[in-house]
């Protein structure tokens, strides 16, 4: 009996019969999560309920030395969720309870398949929020969000889900469930919280999680400004951040993107756009006020040739909607897309968004621009048609949009994360001297290399075998700090 088959065997005997997944056509359900063009199936499916099922499987995992991952709701967009052929995939979507909404603290105790949009209306009666705001909102899990350290349209002003994170319970890839944080804002100690959000799982599976909750703003205002240029628009977000503007949130769309929400989901944008800026306001009302003014002056002087106020939350909700769905709406005008994200300083966004379309015109297809231009972490959708053999080209402009950020001082991925996507560009980014001191961390964590094994690292190895880049002992065993290669 091979080590998975035991495994199996094991789930069976301790779980229900519901929550062991090995039909072949049930398991193809979950061989990708939102990036599609890679697929795996796994060797097993187990639908846990419970930080004991998790705990359970995980023990067993250790001992007989089979992989695992740990999906959510499956949305992510780097691959990290593609599962093992030869291991367990761990689906924690079940494990959705508010266990403890405290809006005198200002915090929430929430299970990993509590679903992100839930816990603000969950909060909402009692004058509260949760901030981080991915698009995917209405569908996307907590626990996916900490995995991946996701931000959002807001993440310009209230930052990303690491800075809402205060505690978490993690199973340890050993099956052992350990308490990091809680409730304080400030726990002593080494942040091994910090270290667990953005981990993408390699580190072990996320049981519950401790969140901030922000009071709901007194006020809130949405601009949507249009502009016949999409570098117009960007002259904008410069002006109104040098002016000293901190809106919520600043987010760009360019014409291809503006044609693909119309088609899906009628936001009724102004015609004839080359860009849309939306900008949102919130805080206090005489703030708010004040700021409004600003950018209004600002995308006027920008040339900006339409500038709508929403007029309550059904106008504000519309308006959000054509961001909102933009991903997927480019489905409307393209067979097929690759989702691209990447980080440039907001200087930088009229030169790198010319050679985005020159690098697209020169291998003949097209690129929608959907992006947070406040902190210029970029999201370009590169259209292709996988059936008139353009995905090589496609993938070719992708990767090339990755270097562009690179040299111009960002970086590979703002808040969807490595995964298995990314991996080939982590030498990129990263001296082999600073991916040896990352696998420091994993190695403590996960000695054995099990959990989530061949994301985040170009390179994957054992943490007892030595990297073959180098001659001679790392630099930290040098100095007798390290021994863990």
């Amino acid at each position: 009996m091979t080590a998975l088959a035991e495994l199996t065997a094991d789930c069976r005997a301790r779980l229900k019969p519901s929550q062991v997944i090995t039909e072949p056509a049930e398991l193809r359900t979950y061989e990708c999560d939102g990036l599609s063009s890679y697929r795996s199936t796994p060797g097993v499916v187990v639908l846990a309920e419970s930080t004991d099922d998790i705990a359970y499987v995980v023990g067993r995992c250790a001992a007989l030395g089979v992989p695992f991952v740990a999906r959510g709701s499956g949305t992510g967009l780097s691959g990290g969720a593609l599962p093992r052929t030869d291991g367990v995939l761990i689906v924690t979507s079940r494990l959705n309870r508010i266990v403890h909404l405290a809006p005198d603290d200002e915090r929430a105790v929430v299970e990993p398949g509590v679903i992100n949009a839930n816990l603000t209306s969950a909060a909402a009666p009692h004058g509260y929020y949760y901030a981080p705001d991915p698009s995917s909102q209405q569908v996307c899990s907590i626990g996916g969000n900490v995995a991946e350290n996701s931000g959002g349209a807001h993440c310009l002003k209230y930052g990303f889900t690491a800075h809402h994170v205060t505690g978490l319970e993690v199973v340890m890839p050993d099956g052992s469930t350990e308490q990091f944080g809680g409730m304080a804002p400030d726990p002593v100690g080494y942040d091994v919280v910090g270290a667990v959000v953005g981990s993408e799982g390699t580190l072990g599976v996320v049981t519950e999680v401790t969140v901030r909750l922000l009071r709901t703003p007194q006020s809130v205002q949405t601009v949507l400004a249009a502009f016949r240029t999409i570098e117009a628009a960007g002259d904008a977000v410069s002006a109104i951040i040098a002016a000293g503007v901190l809106p919520a949130a600043i987010e760009l769309m360019d014409a291809l993107a503006i044609e693909a929400a119309e088609a899906a989901v009628h936001p009724n944008y102004p015609a004839g756009a080359g860009a849309v800026l939306i900008v949102e306001l919130d805080g206090p009302s005489c703030e708010v006020v004040a700021q409004l003014a600003d950018v209004e002056r600002l995308c006027l002087s920008a040339q900006a040739f339409d500038i709508r106020i929403a007029d309550g939350e059904a106008e504000r909700g519309l308006i959000w909607k054509g961001r909102k769905s933009a991903f997927a709406a480019v489905g409307r005008i393209s067979p097929d897309y690759i989702v691209q994200d990447g980080v440039i300083p907001r200087t930088a966004l009229a030169e790198v968004l010319q050679a985005i379309d020159d690098v697209a015109a020169e291998a003949g297809l097209r690129v929608a621009n959907v992006f947070h231009a406040g902190d210029g972490n970029l999201h370009p959708l590169v259209l292709f048609d996988e059936s008139q053999g353009e995905t090589e080209r496609a993938e070719a402009v992708s990767n090339r949009i990755i270097e562009l950020c690179l040299e111009h001082g960002g970086s590979i991925t703002g808040e969807h994360g490595v995964g298995h996507d990314k991996v080939v560009h982590m030498g990129k980014m990263f001296s082999p001297v600073d991916l040896d001191v990352m696998q420091l961390v994993r190695c403590a964590f996960d000695p054995a290399g099990i959990s989530n094994p061949g994301k985040v690292f170009p390179t994957p190895r054992l943490c007892g075998e030595r990297p073959g880049r180098r001659s001679g002992a790392h630099p930290l065993q040098q100095a007798g700090v390290a021994d863990v290669f």
